[in-house]
């Protein structure tokens, strides 16, 4: 059985642990039980619950309300809301249920739903960015198996390539792309999703894929002569040398320009080399590939 702390309630809903102690007090739909030593913990229906009322309170449905309503009721209310925000935090919430419950098939017949309706380009920052940073603070916390991840992560991935593949640029961007993640990193989705952009605005990509020596990187990039190299980093290996990495990319490739976004590059106070670029979020990534 999965068991969640009142923290990571808080961190999956947005409402504060206190704020949840105080509807516990109150109402009826969380009934958490205790450890041998009195510490709540939650169920995955509790979880559910949980992530159903934020929602609905959020969107303008008072808590008492939301209290007398069965689970049914709340969720046809849920299904009710028509804001498009509130519409994407229903799919975030479905995605993570079908996940904790190993729904795999119905995880995919809600990202299938959403990527149809919306395209992948959009699915991606809309859905998939924020439902990765949402269960990666249960997987820091040890409250989800790794294998959960894992599944859900290669249903994703399987999604991506195959939109890429069938991509068809209307496009032509005379540019070339060489891209790859290196030793230590194994998280693609940042990557492929870069590998979807480019092509969808006519680059040529040349895809080395994750864990990458920065040997065999070079060897590539010597014989193929990119226009630019990228790499995004999202949860390396904790024996991950940044600064190595950097000095790396100067000293091995000083003549190509590299771009590297992710987590890392954003907190970076150090000097950056020469020939390396940094890109510290998603806007300024697709900002950038609208202007090469």
């Amino acid at each position: 059985m999965n068991a969640f702390t009142i923290k990571d309630l808080e961190n999956l809903s947005g409402i504060k642990a206190h704020t949840i102690r105080i509807w516990e007090q109150r109402y009826s739909f969380l009934n958490p039980q205790r450890t041998d030593t009195n510490i709540r913990y939650y169920s995955s229906d509790e979880l559910k619950t949980i992530l159903n009322i934020a929602l609905l309170n959020k969107y303008g449905y008072k808590i008492s309300h939301i209290n007398r309503m069965s689970p049914d009721e709340m969720g046809e209310k849920i299904l009710s809301l028509n804001q498009a925000q509130a519409h994407q935090e229903k799919v975030i919430n479905d995605l993570i249920h079908h996940m904790i419950d190993l729904e795999m098939e119905r995880f995919a017949e809600v990202l299938d739903g959403y990527i149809a309706t919306k395209g992948i380009e959009k699915t991606m920052p809309q859905i998939i960015f924020p439902f990765m940073e949402r269960i990666g603070i249960l997987w820091l916390s040890n409250h989800i198996n790794p294998a959960q991840e894992h599944l859900v992560t290669n249903i994703v991935r399987q999604k991506m390539i195959v939109a890429i593949d069938k991509m068809q640029p209307i496009l032509q961007l005379n540019k070339t792309f060489l891209l790859f993640l290196p030793e230590g990193e194994y998280h693609e989705l940042g990557l492929l999703y870069m590998h979807y952009l480019l092509k969808s605005r006519g680059a040529i990509v040349w895809y080395i894929g994750a864990n990458v020596p920065i040997k065999d990187v070079e060897y590539v990039a010597r014989l193929k002569k990119p226009h630019f190299l990228y790499s995004h980093l999202t949860s390396v290996a904790n024996n991950f040398n940044f600064d190595k990495f950097l000095a790396q990319l100067h000293s091995r490739l000083p003549d190509f320009k590299v771009l590297v976004s992710g987590h890392l590059t954003q907190g970076y106070k150090k000097s950056i080399p020469a020939n390396v670029g940094f890109k510290r979020s998603l806007t300024e990534v697709m900002d950038y590939v609208t202007t090469i």
